[in-house]
């Protein structure tokens, strides 16, 4: 058995801001079956230690029982923390969490990234190096009887724990490190200045270390020190190795050859199951499309869209420039005079919010939208919709998608990433064959994103090929069940019978 630490700055089911949080929480129970023990690292936010910490009911005078206590800090980063030991699932048999709670940097209003305005902590860098510091320790046995043989870290929030390990004094039990990519654009560079309070040895001031561009670059760090980097999908792991994709890093991610990989995400399929789903007005299945329609009338009535046959388009995004929303927004008048209505959810760009708004005020009934995100919301649209349109300029991986094809909403997609590696476009081959899932196009812009719309309106209405395209999808496997496996193999070429390797 493979014993590897997971380590995040959100994980689903705690608390989640993307698509990183989903794989977080849904690796570990996937992976279980591949050989692989994984336990989870986040901090110890507000909403996450009301779990592991509940206050008394009120009326009762003792609390449940908290998460014990398995490591404690004097002082990480301005401050005592401690580590507390729990389940990711809350029940007795789940994979492991490890929460670290130290109030000085993560007992605050607001987001794990932000303030309540919207703004980013000026101290993400001493949180996120204390995350890091902290991760470090615990992958390299720490914790008494707590070992681990790899440590996985998670974008720029986890980045400097590899350097942290690579950068241990002699004699320190070092383990081998994978570093995940799940955006490239996320890259935690900071000021130069905080490279003294680091607690890093010099010999790391180096271009081989953390110094980037005159300052320290988080995610920079971890593809240096990383024995292994990978993304989260084979195209995506092509594309950053481009000026375009690349952000900056594109050369470092060229020297390390083949030692960068893609591995497609998956959907908990438990989770994400019309047939099982309780969100949704009616259950079904690609056996029983038929039912599919109590859906798409509950969502009408839910947006107050006018009721007909035409196609109900569904958005749930960041509204972003990388999301092409501000395309989406010059398309409204299109997609509505085609006879389609579109169903949005999602938050971002104030300016991008207003613009949608506006599309909304001028085609009452056939526009609406939800500014914000709920979880039992995106179930019944996926139910619901006809069609998600997924605009991104690039896209690591993309989950809509998976859950798209997993309901019987065609995704609609640029041709980039993983939206690339999990949508066969519906061209005349992929339809005689029966393999079309959806529809691709190739460039973000008003005249591609159009076109598309227009193509998917002109499939919707032959009746007999637009079930066959729904039922594609959703016979599609997009469970964790090969990724895992996949990882699982990773793991193992990095540790030998259940000791790491040297670093």
């Amino acid at each position: 058995m493979i014993r590897v630490l997971s380590l995040a700055s959100e994980a689903a089911g705690l608390v989640k801001t993307g698509g990183l949080a989903d794989v977080v929480g849904a690796l570990p129970r996937a992976i279980a079956g591949h050989g692989v023990d994984m336990a989870v690292m986040i901090p110890a936010y507000p909403q996450v230690l009301s779990k592991l910490c509940p206050p008394p009911a009120k009326g009762k005078r003792k609390a449940p029982a908290s998460a014990p206590v398995v490591h404690e800090w004097a002082n990480l980063f301005g401050g005592p923390a401690r580590l507390l030991k729990a389940t990711l699932d809350g029940t007795t048999e789940g994979p492991t969490l490890l929460a670290l709670d130290a109030p000085h940097l993560f007992a605050r209003d607001g987001g794990p990234y932000t303030d309540g305005s919207g703004k980013d902590w000026a101290d993400n860098w001493r949180r996120f190096a204390a995350l890091s510091r902290a991760g470090a320790d615990v992958a390299g046995g720490v914790v008494e009887g707590m070992g681990f043989d790899l440590l996985h870290a998670h974008d720029w929030q986890a980045g400097l724990a590899p350097a942290y390990l690579k950068f241990a004094p002699p004699g320190g039990h070092r383990v081998p490190a994978v570093m995940t990519i799940h955006n490239m654009a996320f890259q935690g560079h900071y000021d130069a200045g905080i490279f003294s309070h680091l607690g890093l040895p010099m010999e790391a001031w180096a271009v081989n270390g953390v110094e980037y561009h005159g300052g320290v670059g988080f995610l920079k760090a971890g593809l240096e020190a990383a024995h292994c980097i990978t993304t989260v999908s084979p195209t995506y792991a092509l594309e950053i190795r481009t000026s375009q994709f690349g952000m900056g890093l594109e050369g470092l991610i060229q020297s390390r050859g083949n030692e960068v990989r893609g591995i497609v995400n998956g959907i908990d399929a438990e989770e994400w199951n019309p047939a099982t789903d309780p969100a949704i007005a009616a259950r079904f299945s690609a056996r029983a499309l038929g039912k599919r329609i109590a859906n798409k009338r509950a969502l009408e009535r839910e947006f107050m869209l006018e009721k007909d046959d035409g196609p109900l388009f569904i958005v749930v995004s960041r509204l972003t420039w990388q999301k092409g929303m501000d395309v989406l927004t010059e398309v409204l008048d299109h997609l509505v005079g085609l006879g389609g209505r579109l169903a949005l959810l999602g938050s971002g760009d104030a300016a991008l919010v207003g613009e949608l708004h506006k599309g909304a005020a001028r085609h009452p009934g056939r526009v609406s939208l939800r500014i914000g995100y709920d979880e039992a919301l995106s179930h019944r649209m996926q139910a619901g919709g006809d069609a998600i349109l997924i605009p991104s300029r690039f896209e690591p991986c993309g989950l809509t998608q998976l859950y798209g094809l997993a309901y019987g909403c065609v995704p609609v997609v640029a041709r980039t990433g993983g939206l690339a590696d999990t949508v066969v476009d519906a061209n005349l081959a992929a339809i005689h064959a029966a393999a079309a899932t959806g529809v691709q196009f190739a460039g973000v812009d008003y005249q591609n994103l159009a076109l598309a719309i227009t193509r998917t309106v002109s499939l919707y209405h032959q009746a007999d090929v637009w079930a066959q395209i729904r039922r594609a999808g959703m016979r599609s496997d997009f469970s964790w069940n090969q990724s895992a496996a996949t990882y699982a193999a990773l793991y193992r070429s990095y540790v030998t019978d259940g000791s790491p390797t040297p670093a």
